[in-house]
C-alpha cells in the first residue's frame, strides 16, 4: 500500500488547513494552536507532507535542523483513516535517511505513547537526563 502515497517538501503544497486542524483539534501536543503559529512553525522548519494518489495529504511532520549539532522531529501524525498501513514508518523513515542528517550529533523528539514506534528507528531514552535542562515559557 505504501507505493499509493509519496512525499512532498514544498511548503506550498501543503494542506495548511488538515495541518491545523490535526493540530489543533486531534493531537494532545498542540491542542488549540492557532493557524497563525501553526504556518510561523512550518515557514521556520523543514516541512515533510504524506499524500494519496488523489494528492489529499494524509500525514506531515516537520523537522527543525541546524545540521551540525541537533536535529528535533515535531508534529509527526498521520490522519486516523489512514493508520495502520506503514505510512508512519514511511515518513519517519524518509526524514531519517535525509543525507543532511548524518553529521548531526542527535535526533530528538518528544512523545507521550508513541515510544515503541521510535524505538524501531533507533530512538532511546535519554541516557543521562540529568544533564538536559529546559526553560519553560509557558
Amino acid at each position: 500500500m505504501k507505493e499509493d502515497f509519496y512525499i512532498v517538501t514544498e511548503r506550498k503544497k501543503m494542506d495548511i488547513s488538515f495541518i491545523h486542524n490535526y493540530l489543533s483539534e486531534t493531537s494532545y501536543w498542540a491542542k488549540g494552536r492557532t493557524m497563525e503559529l501553526v504556518l510561523k512553525s512550518m515557514e521556520n522548519s523543514s516541512c515533510f507532507g504524506v499524500f494519496n494518489k488523489m494528492g489529499q495529504q494524509v500525514a506531515f511532520a516537520r523537522l527543525v535542523t541546524d545540521y551540525v549539532v541537533f536535529a528535533w522531529l515535531m508534529d509527526v501524525f498521520v490522519h486516523p483513516d489512514y493508520g495502520g498501513q506503514g505510512i508512519g514508518k514511511m515518513l519517519v523513515g524518509h526524514i531519517l535517511q535525509l543525507p543532511e542528517l548524518r553529521s548531526v550529533n542527535g535526533i530528538g523528539l518528544r512523545t507521550n505513547d508513541a515510544q515503541g514506534f521510535y524505538e524501531k528507528f533507533g530512538f532511546e531514552k535519554i541516557a543521562e537526563p540529568k544533564t538536559w535542562m529546559l526553560k519553560k515559557t509557558k
